[in-house]
């Protein structure tokens, strides 16, 4: 069982690498989605670049991403701990992927299908989370929020709500949490922004872009598509001021 397992965890880091969003924004668009909007390579940079059939399809795919891979690991036999390893992995895969050059996205509907196989009501308080967007008009923050609660909800309402509580699986959304916020802090970014590392680190963190301006954010292009594009930096300070 442990050839399985090893064998599963390099399956679902390398199901996970398949950049489905990149993929998806070359086809449909001709474009690497690495540069342009926010330059991330997930479903919301593909959904203001890319017609919304390319986003869906891509989005399908990235949640079946962590679905299948712990399904299979549930089929096969293996332990929930070996469950969770398979799920981080493909998780790690979406975020880090070999095929295209360990810069890949934040991993955020890998997880969701990953949660939702382990804890399918713990995915509900995720979506529940989330769902603040319609308030906040800010994914990025609901987002975290939702990604935070998973761990803690695993421990402390699974056995008020009659459901077993598994070490391991309260351990592995604390480790997605700490993939999530490493890859946030760690993205590299397409253009140069001129403001201070720990703000630099902050909006990274709560808004998952270098700069407060998501509108001069999202709608980036590369220089050679736009010559009289304004400094971010300066961008920055304008929003300051």
């Amino acid at each position: 069982m442990a050839i399985e397992f090893v064998l599963l965890v390099l399956a679902a880091y390398l199901l996970g690498s398949v950049p489905a969003a990149y993929l998806a924004a070359r086809w449909s668009r001709g474009i690497d989605i690495r540069q342009y909007g926010s330059g991330n390579v997930g479903l919301a940079n593909l959904w203001r670049l890319a017609p919304r059939w390319s986003a869906i399809l891509a989005c399908i795919f990235d949640l079946a991403k962590g679905m299948v891979m712990v399904w299979v690991a549930q089929e096969i036999g293996l332990g929930i701990a070996e469950q969770v390893a398979v799920g981080v992995a493909a998780i790690i895969g979406h975020n880090w992927p070999v095929f295209l050059g360990f810069s890949g996205g934040r991993g955020i509907i890998t997880t969701l299908g990953v949660v939702f196989i382990l804890m399918p009501w713990g995915a509900a308080v995720f979506l529940a989370i989330v769902s603040l967007t319609i308030l906040v008009k800010s994914s990025p923050l609901p987002v975290l929020a939702g990604i935070t609660a998973l761990p803690l909800v695993s421990w402390f309402f699974s056995q008020p709500l009659g459901i077993e509580k598994p070490l391991p699986v309260t351990l592995g959304f604390l480790a997605i949490f700490l993939i999530i916020v490493t890859r946030r802090l760690t993205a590299r970014q397409t253009a140069a922004v001129s403001i201070g590392k720990k703000q630099l680190l902050l909006n990274r963190l709560l808004f998952d872009r270098d700069i407060r301006d998501k509108e001069a954010w999202v709608h980036r292009v590369p220089p050679e598509a736009s010559s009289s594009k304004q400094p971010l930096g300066q961008q920055e300070k304008q929003g300051k001021g």
